[in-house]
């Protein structure tokens, strides 16, 4: 049997890849140096429902500091969480640590808990949270309000 001679130049039934695999490898370093850049925050809606309060341990002094939208401080030192009333105040933070860490040593068993109103920027009262750590204090809570108020 005669096989038919193949032409020098026939065309091959092959895929040339390589171009492919340089595309590829371009796209990825694309997407790895800008997937970090994208990522700056996860945009929540917290459900409004009403939460039972947390037991307290009555053998401590509780001590409720509120951030008031216009930058003050102020807090009450009790047997209870008491947002109504004051005991003290402060325009600063800076004044606000100095004044809680001189409550901090006259009781040593404080509990803290912090409240934000409503119209209180979040950078405040991480502010006051991060104030509150320099000093010494790790346990803090915070208070909300039930979505009827």
């Amino acid at each position: 049997m005669l096989r038919k001679p193949m032409p020098k130049y026939a065309p091959k039934a092959e895929m040339n890849v390589v171009p492919y695999i340089d595309v590829m490898l371009v796209l990825l370093v694309i997407f790895m140096v800008t997937a970090p850049l994208l990522i700056q925050g996860v945009k929540l809606e917290l459900p409004k429902v009403a939460a039972k309060a947390l037991p307290t341990d009555n053998q401590k002094t509780i001590l409720t500091l509120s951030v008031v939208a216009d930058g003050n401080y102020y807090w009450n030192v009790g047997d209870e969480v008491d947002i109504k009333s004051q005991s003290d105040q402060a325009v600063t933070l800076d004044e606000m640590v100095a004044k809680i860490e001189r409550v901090k040593q006259q009781n040593s068993e404080l509990m803290f808990f912090i409240r934000g109103d409503k119209s209180t920027n979040y950078v405040s009262v991480v502010k006051a949270i991060a104030a509150l750590q320099t000093v010494g204090i790790t346990d803090v809570g915070l208070i909300t309000e039930s979505p009827d108020e």
